[in-house]
């Protein structure tokens, strides 16, 4: 079995694969644990309430955006499973160019999406990633990272929007069954979710239409992460969901290393 772990900015997500499928997933919030005795005792627990032991997981990959985590789950993949965990980033030979200024300040998240979106659709294809940023990521036909949009993410407005102002509440986000509201929370509500969905698409016009400018095929549009099911529930153009794409990618990547070093 492969454990695969995407370390993002809210959540930290632990997906368990037997071959090339996923068989089960955990999320923890992303935060220092207290220990590093308390984030073992957790992985322990989540892998007995699955039945798995951790001698079955005989590698593991780490795609990471928060660095002040990353040293704490490699030390935890060996207290754990007594190895070395591998770690996705863009100095990687992974088969594809990135036309990134800084390579090495492209997330590994992205990474990730990139080569999972491309390996399951081809190219050219957009990838949105809805979490706490919301990212949308451009491949071209060969595979080839083109680059992107990054912006706040739906929580991360939500929350900033209650942080930034006197007398707004901070809301559940559930979607109001009306735009024209008479109430605070379901204004805001109704703000925040319309404006996110329109915001998205509206970016993937846009790229649409620049890639034709390139005389680029029309691409594919992938959604993944935290709101992505909500958005694909409320837009037709979103053709393909994902919600573990990055933990595919992380396994995907580690499988091509792998080969690579045989």
């Amino acid at each position: 079995m492969f454990l695969a772990i995407d370390i993002g900015n809210s959540h930290t997500v632990l997906g368990i694969f037997e071959l090339n499928n996923l068989i089960t997933d955990y999320r923890i919030v992303s935060e220092s644990p207290a220990s590093q005795v308390e984030l073992n005792e957790k992985v322990h627990s989540f892998l007995y309430n699955k039945n798995i032991s951790p001698e079955e997981i005989s590698s593991t990959g780490i795609s990471s955006v928060v660095p002040a985590l990353t040293d704490i789950y490699s030390t935890m993949i060996e207290q754990v499973f007594g190895h070395k965990p591998f770690l996705v980033n863009s100095s990687l030979d992974i088969g594809i160019t990135i036309h990134y200024d800084n390579p090495q300040m492209l997330g590994a998240d992205r990474i990730c999406n990139a080569i999972a979106g491309f390996t399951k659709y081809g190219g050219p294809l957009i990838v949105v990633d809805f979490g706490t940023a919301t990212t949308f990521d451009v491949v071209d036909a060969n595979g080839d990272f083109l680059g992107g949009v990054i912006a706040p993410g739906i929580e991360t407005s939500s929350i900033s929007l209650f942080k930034r102002t006197a007398q707004l509440p901070k809301v559940a986000l559930n979607l109001p069954n009306k735009i024209i509201n008479t109430d605070t929370i379901p204004s805001i509500q109704a703000g925040i979710l319309w404006s996110a969905i329109d915001s998205a698409e509206g970016m993937i016009n846009r790229i649409q239409s620049e890639l034709r400018q390139q005389k680029s095929a029309e691409a594919q549009v992938i959604a993944t992460g935290g709101f992505a099911s909500f958005v694909a529930q409320h837009t037709q153009i979103i053709e393909h969901l994902e919600p573990t794409l990055v933990l595919d990618g992380i396994r995907i990547i580690s499988e091509r290393i792998r080969k690579k070093d045989v």
